[in-house]
């Protein structure tokens, strides 16, 4: 089915939401078919003038406008609007509902809005800069809906993110909170490492921009290289680790700190905090 012939109605349109949209539009979709809401004016204002879809203070009327809901609303205010929308009378038995909302489980919204069509997403923040990653669940009910019916809605749904980044489908909802572990936390892991790596070349002598400077490059390098290569990650490290060099004795100072075990111990911390939070 063509995308650009759905109406798409955006529920608290922060950053992220903004993103998306914004990819949508670049990627070809009809910006005339794209609704924002925003609790104040100017931001909507924003939206328009640089995307050109239109904008709406008032999510009812949005939502019943489209056919294809997004929902951005900060966690803690999610379930609150939702039910405030079914007492106005809002039915979404006939819309597709996407959540990017952390921490809210299928059964959360289905208890307010019902057994609808419900797909959960968790991108991460270089979706700002069309790098994304986002983690996808179907979450609607296979005995309630046809194969085709969700198969469409997965296509819907992929096209819209992969406007910014990849996308990547889960078989299980609890695998929500390890994609949130690994590529929705990743950035800071990385951040964190880079933040390091330029302190040091500080007290080696550069200074901060140039420190910054050559961090950056080698980071965004290394990336660009592992993404044109079809090395694993382990033989690209091993191409640039010369025997008896000064890359080995690092890598060895990683090794014997024992930075696997610090990474694993790391990242199951983020899904045990994923977990608990998603119980809340």
């Amino acid at each position: 089915m063509n995308n650009k012939q759905h109406t798409y109605a955006f529920i608290g349109a922060g950053n992220m939401s903004g993103a998306i949209l914004g990819g949508m539009v670049n990627s070809g979709i009809n910006p005339d078919n794209i609704i924002a809401t925003n609790r104040t004016k100017e931001k909507q204002q924003a939206l328009h003038q640089k995307f050109g879809i239109k904008t709406d203070l008032d999510n009812k009327s949005a939502i019943e406008q489209a056919d294809v809901i997004i929902l951005g609303v900060k966690p803690q205010m999610m379930l609150a609007m939702l039910t405030d929308l079914v007492e106005q009378g809002i039915d979404f038995s006939q819309k597709l509902i996407i959540t990017v909302a952390a921490g809210l489980t299928i059964n959360r919204y289905t208890d307010i809005i019902g057994n609808v069509r419900i797909i959960r997403c968790m991108p991460n923040t270089p979706s700002l800069v069309g790098l994304g990653v986002s983690g996808l669940f179907c979450g609607t009910d296979q005995n309630k809906y046809s194969a085709d019916v969700i198969e469409q809605d997965k296509e819907i749904t992929s096209v819209m993110f992969n406007a910014v980044g990849k996308t990547v489908w889960l078989k299980q909802e609890s695998q929500i909170d390890d994609i949130a572990a690994v590529s929705g936390s990743g950035p800071a892991y990385f951040f964190l490492f880079m933040q390091r790596m330029a302190e040091k070349a500080v007290q080696l002598g550069f200074d901060q921009d140039t420190a910054n400077q050559i961090v950056l490059q080698t980071a965004l390098g290394s990336a660009q290289m592992a993404a044109q290569s079809d090395d694993s990650f382990e033989q690209l490290r091993v191409n640039v680790t010369s025997p008896g060099g000064s890359t080995a004795e690092a890598v060895k100072v990683f090794n014997e700190k024992e930075l696997a075990s610090i990474v694993s111990s790391a990242l199951d911390a983020a899904v045990l905090r994923a977990k608990e939070m998603s119980k809340l």
